[in-house]
């Protein structure tokens, strides 16, 4: 094989050591049934991993003065590596291709920058819009009321967009005072910072219907459900989490639930990443919401941001 890895070669890929990783197998897939021949590596990483952890247990244990400890760990990784390597092999996966989308994953997840660094501030929000008459376009400005209201001998919110009503009054159809009468300020941050909300586009007006196929698709009943699906599986999500008060991230079972459900639609080319800077700006707010039993959202698609002001003193 044209620049095969040999021993001593300082040059050594994912692909290199898989190959040669697979040549030290003594269970190899021929020699046994495909499901023996996957336990014993998958075994066998658990039982390395276990060691791996038992090193860690003697360092904190006994500290510095355990000398061997970077040596044994060096040696615990090599073993799992091995392990990872034999599983991919069985399985026909290539170990470098496992590399880079795993690496591609972490970008859309992270950025380019790393955890640390929201990359997605750094570029303009794609606009899906953007080539549709005015009126068919998604506001990049808004000012939001949610104000309090008795309607009917009921305490109800009243949502008002750039000084018009906005859908209907809302209690928190719970029980319980749960704040979900909020939850508009999701679908306008989502509107706001990725460019999407067909719910949005319906109440204002905006639907897209010059180009009747995107009309029916993505500004229709099918995406408005799936919005509004989205918006509570957030806010379960949120309940659990102090409504994402102090966090940095988001978990990544929920953005990977997110970017599954919207899979049909133009949204689907937003990147976890973009997704999680909506939701925790959208709960910044909304928490505002809930602590002042009202206030004024003030959206900047431009500057990709929501912020929040209380109510002017009647």
């Amino acid at each position: 094989m044209e620049n095969e890895y040999r021993p001593g070669d300082d040059r050594l890929s994912f692909r290199d050591y898989q190959i040669a990783a697979a040549m030290t197998d003594q269970v190899c897939s021929s020699q046994v049934d495909k499901m023996k021949s996957l336990m014993v590596p998958l075994l066998g990483l658990a039982g390395e991993s276990g060691s791996l952890l038992t090193e860690f247990k003697k360092w904190l244990r006994q500290g510095e003065i355990y000398s061997p400890f970077h040596d044994q760990v060096s040696e615990e990784l090599g073993d799992i590596l091995w392990y990872v390597a034999n599983i991919a092999s069985k399985m026909n996966l290539d170990l470098d291709e496992i590399a880079r989308e795993n690496l591609a994953k972490l970008a859309d997840r992270w950025g380019k920058g790393g955890a640390s660094r929201d990359d997605s501030s750094e570029t303009e929000v794609h606009r899906y819009d953007a080539e549709f008459p005015e009126d068919e376009q998604l506001p990049t400005e808004v000012e939001a009321e949610f104000k309090m209201v008795m309607d009917k001998g009921r305490r109800k919110l009243a949502l008002t967009i750039d000084g018009k009503p906005f859908g209907n009054k809302l209690t928190d159809n719970s029980h319980g005072a749960d704040g979900y009468r909020f939850h508009d300020v999701i679908h306008l941050t989502f509107a706001l910072l990725l460019g999407w909300s067909p719910i949005i586009r319906r109440q204002l007006n905006v639907k897209r219907r010059s180009q009747p196929d995107i009309d029916e698709v993505e500004d229709g009943g099918r995406a408005a459900v799936t919005e509004e699906a989205i918006a509570v599986t957030v806010y379960s999500f949120a309940k659990d989490y102090s409504f994402f008060k102090g966090a940095e991230s988001v978990e990544y079972d929920l953005l990977r639930t997110i970017k599954m459900m919207t899979r049909p639609f133009e949204v689907h080319d937003r990147t976890p990443l973009e997704w999680q800077t909506a939701i925790l700006q959208a709960f910044g707010v909304w928490r505002e919401l809930i602590a002042n039993d009202g206030g004024v959202v003030f959206g900047d698609a431009n500057n990709r941001t929501v912020s929040y002001r209380p109510l002017p003193k009647e």
